[in-house]
C-alpha cells in the first residue's frame, strides 16, 4: 500500500475505452504472449495521444476488464491459466510500468494472474501502478461465476494475504484508489468494505453490455458512488475481438461518476478517451465531513447488520481449497446453493 500525505486538489481522470484482442485462438502461451504484447505497445500509443489531447494534468487512466487476453471460452483451469494468465512480477506489468512511468500517471487495468501459493489456480486481479511503474494495488475478484475467487479458497488466503489483502486500499497523491472488478459493482459489501478503510475513487475495469436503456450496472455505479461518497472511473471495452461472441456484444458506456452520483462524462461504443473528467478531492473531502441528510456514509450503523451476515450462509467458501476441480464446480454449487436456500425457505 503506498502512502502519500501530499495530496493534489483536483486532476483528471481518464476511462479509456479500447478493445480488447483475445488471445483464445493462440495455439500457446509464446503466441499468446505475444499477442499481449501487441495490446500493451497499442495502449502506449493511445495513453500517450490521449493524454496530449486531454492535458498533461490526466494523472488517473483506467483500463477495461480483459483488456490484455479477453476472458476465457472452454478452456480448463490450467490450459488458462498456462496460456493467459501473467505472474506477479511478469513482463507484462514491467512493460505497462514504463508507461506509468513514462507520463508520471497511475495506471488501473484488470488481468488473469497466477500466483505461487496456489498452484493450478488463478484470479482476476484488478491493479494500479504508480508513476514509479510499482504496482501500488492488487484486488483479487471476490465474486465470479466461472473463475476462482480468494473467497474459494478463503482460509488459505486469510493466512497468505489477510484482511487488509483482501480489501485494499491505495492512500496515494491523488487520493485512496480503490478497485472493483466487472460485475462487482452489483454487490455493495464490496465496496462498502474499501469506503469502510477510506476509498474515495473506485476504479472500475469491465465489460458490459451498453445500453441506451439505464442497465442495472450503470444503476449500481452511481449507486455505489453515492451511499460512499466516492468518484466512480469505469472503463469499458470497445468490443471484444478474435472469439465467436460478435465483437460489439461489450462495447461502449464508459464514464465517471463524482460522489454526488452526477455523470461527470460518458462515451459511446468504439474506441474512445471522451470519458474523462476532473477529480476533485476538496470537494469529495468537504462533503464527507459536511454534517447533513446527504453524507450517508457518516451515518452507516454497521451493527445493526453485523450479526444478520454473521448468522447467514449462502454460497459457501473454501471449495476449491482441497480439491482439483473443473469448470462445472462453479455452476454445480451454486445450484446447490439455490437448493439449500429455497429448502430453507430463505428463497
Amino acid at each position: 500500500m503506498a502512502d502519500n500525505t501530499d495530496n493534489l486538489e483536483s486532476y483528471r481522470a481518464l476511462a479509456l475505452q479500447v478493445t480488447c484482442h483475445a488471445v483464445n485462438q493462440s495455439s500457446d502461451s509464446h503466441e499468446a504472449r505475444s499477442l499481449m504484447q501487441n495490446s500493451i505497445n497499442r495502449l502506449a500509443q493511445q495513453i500517450a495521444a490521449s493524454i496530449a489531447f486531454i492535458g498533461f494534468d490526466c494523472r488517473l487512466i483506467v483500463l477495461p476488464e480483459y483488456f490484455l487476453t479477453g476472458f476465457p471460452m472452454g478452456d480448463t483451469l490450467t490450459g488458462w491459466a498456462e496460456k493467459a494468465c501473467i505472474e506477479m512480477a511478469g513482463a507484462e506489468y514491467e512493460a505497462l510500468g514504463k508507461i506509468a512511468q513514462k507520463h508520471k500517471i497511475f495506471l488501473a487495468g484488470n488481468a488473469y494472474e497466477v500466483d505461487p501459493n496456489f498452484p493450478g489456480l488463478y484470479f482476476q486481479t484488478c491493479f494500479i501502478l504508480d508513476p514509479s511503474g510499482s504496482i501500488v494495488l492488487r484486488y483479487r475478484r471476490l465474486n465470479s461465476l466461472f473463475a476462482p475467487t480468494p473467497h474459494d479458497v478463503w482460509d488459505k488466503y486469510l493466512d497468505c494475504y489477510g484482511l487488509e489483502g483482501v480489501f485494499p486500499v491505495a492512500k496515494t497523491e491523488i487520493g485512496n484508489l480503490a478497485a472493483l472488478a466487472s460485475e462487482e459493482i452489483l454487490y455493495p459489501e464490496v465496496a462498502r468494505c474499501l469506503a469502510m478503510r477510506g476509498a474515495e475513487i473506485f476504479v472500475h475495469s469491465t465489460s458490459e453490455v451498453y445500453n441506451k436503456n439505464l442497465t442495472p450496472k450503470d444503476a449500481a455505479k452511481i449507486t455505489r458512488a453515492i451511499e460512499n461518497l466516492a468518484y466512480v472511473v469505469s472503463a469499458n471495452t470497445a468490443g471484444i475481438a478474435n472469439i465467436a461472441i460478435p465483437i460489439a456484444s461489450a462495447d461502449g458506456g464508459s464514464k465517471i461518476i463524482d460522489h454526488r452520483g452526477i455523470v461527470l462524462a460518458e462515451t459511446g461504443a468504439g474506441e474512445s478517451m471522451a470519458a474523462f473528467a476532473e477529480i476533485d478531492l476538496a470537494a469529495l473531502r468537504r462533503d464527507r465531513r459536511r454534517p447533513g441528510l446527504n453524507n450517508l456514509l457518516s451515518r452507516q450503523r454497521f451493527e445493526l447488520y453485523a450479526e444478520s451476515y454473521r448468522q447467514s450462509h449462502f454460497y459457501p467458501a473454501n471449495t476449491m481449497l482441497e480439491t482439483e476441480v473443473d469448470r462445472k464446480h462453479f455452476l454445480q454449487t451454486q445450484q446447490a446453493t439455490i437448493e439449500r436456500l429455497s429448502n430453507l425457505g430463505i428463497i
